[in-house]
């Protein structure tokens, strides 16, 4: 590999590195304990802020892959929604009225999902062929170094100055670290725009055109109902895990931190192994033991009753979580058509955005519905995940290994 190739590749992934760090300080942690505990808002106001964005992001998605594949410009784009997602993140931090923390908190999530989708559409474009599996895991991996990261650099400023110190810090950390995207990703073929208004129209009717012959490509459309599924349970998972380890688990919040810590370095290595096992046996098989793995993790979580044996299972949610983005991503690109992949990504991100809403919504109907059980009720909760990742693996398994294979009419190989 030349050294050009390599700086391209670290300088994609750092982009992963960077916009964990908000994921991580925004999203799952210190923007919820700062409305529900320092403005004293109720826990529905984040859920409707939070679904509320990631909704219009859903909706949005497969017409920003589309106008990319168009163009033929994907880091634009991502600049674009970077930039304006680290101004509302700093400007979080600068507010004292909930309305406007929650509005600007929208508008940041919206920016940081958009712009995730170009940043995927640019695996196919740096990585060379056979290597996507293993580049996408350097992603993950740098990524999950991100988390550990934002939480060390920024809590000296929350533990000195509050939660709502944290925006600030993490606006610039965020930026610091997509630099490096930013001067040395370059798009590789980049198409004339003698005509941008028309290249616009003509997204939007082959957006149309997929929804509406989306069963003509029955490895994708497989596909993307299994990622649907899949995602409702790990997505949240992802969400509701600390308060899960807080009120389930009886962890201080020093100790859910270390946990989180802990669990990332592990899924930090499994990104990057899994990379590697995803290009010697396939993404769809490797992701297809992964969710057999997410299956016995879920058990665990249910039967834990002791810190100890949680502590086990943190590490097993990490290796799950890594291995997961890293076969995923693999396989979106393994499916789709060379002159598709953007609007692929964009309706992956339609996906995973949607299931981010519904998701979280069953959760909690079923710790509402059980709450005469007490704590019983998260567990409860954490087991009705599990049919979702049983019915995934299910339908994973009617998916052909490749484009090639869906285009030959290749019958799914044993996974």
């Amino acid at each position: 590999m030349k050294i050009n190739r390599k700086l391209t590749i670290f300088s994609w992934s750092m982009y992963d590195f960077a916009n964990t760090i908000f994921a991580m300080n925004v999203i799952s942690l210190y923007f919820a304990l700062w409305v529900t505990v320092d403005m004293k808002g109720e826990d529905i106001l984040y859920s409707w802020a939070l679904s509320g964005s990631m909704l219009l992001a859903a909706i949005s998605s497969p017409i920003m892959g589309a106008i990319s594949d168009r163009l033929g410009r994907r880091m634009p784009f991502l600049m674009f929604f970077t930039l304006i997602c680290c101004a509302f993140t700093a400007l979080i931090g600068l507010v004292n009225r909930l309305v406007l923390g929650l509005l600007f908190f929208a508008i940041a999530n919206f920016c940081y999902q958009t712009a995730a989708i170009f940043y995927n559409a640019l695996l196919p474009e740096i990585s060379d062929k056979g290597q996507t599996g293993r580049v996408s895991g350097y992603g993950v991996s740098l990524g999950y170094c991100g988390t550990i990261a934002g939480l060390l650099l920024v809590r000296p400023f929350v533990l000195r100055y509050g939660r709502q110190a944290a925006f600030v810090p993490t606006a610039i950390l965020f930026l610091l670290f997509s630099l490096p995207c930013f001067l040395f990703v370059k798009d590789r073929l980049v198409k004339r725009i003698d005509k941008f208004g028309i290249r616009i129209i003509d997204s939007f009717r082959k957006v149309k055109e997929t929804f509406i012959h989306i069963r003509e490509y029955p490895a994708l459309f497989n596909f993307l109902i299994a990622a649907f599924i899949t995602l409702n349970a790990i997505n949240t998972l992802i969400v509701f895990m600390s308060v899960y380890t807080k009120k389930v688990m009886g962890f201080t919040d020093h100790e859910i931190i270390a946990f989180y810590i802990i669990s990332t370095v592990f899924a930090i290595l499994s990104s990057f192994v899994t990379g590697f096992i995803t290009d010697r046996f396939g993404s769809k098989r490797t992701l297809s033991i992964v969710l057999g793995v997410w299956c016995i993790s879920i058990l665990l979580v249910v039967i834990s009753f002791s810190k100890t044996a949680f502590w086990v299972v943190g590490p097993l949610v990490g290796i799950c979580l890594g291995a997961t983005w890293t076969s995923a991503r693999a396989l979106v690109v393994d499916l789709s058509p060379p002159q598709m992949v953007g609007e692929v990504f964009g309706f992956y991100g339609l996906v995973g955005k949607s299931a981010s809403i519904i998701g979280p919504l069953i959760w909690g109907v079923c710790v509402w519905g059980f709450g005469f059980l007490g704590i019983l009720k998260y567990r409860l909760a954490i087991l009705s995940l599990l049919p979702f990742l049983v019915m995934g693996f299910i339908i994973l398994q009617k998916v052909p290994d490749s484009i090639q294979g869906a285009m030959a009419g290749d019958e799914p190989r044993p996974s």
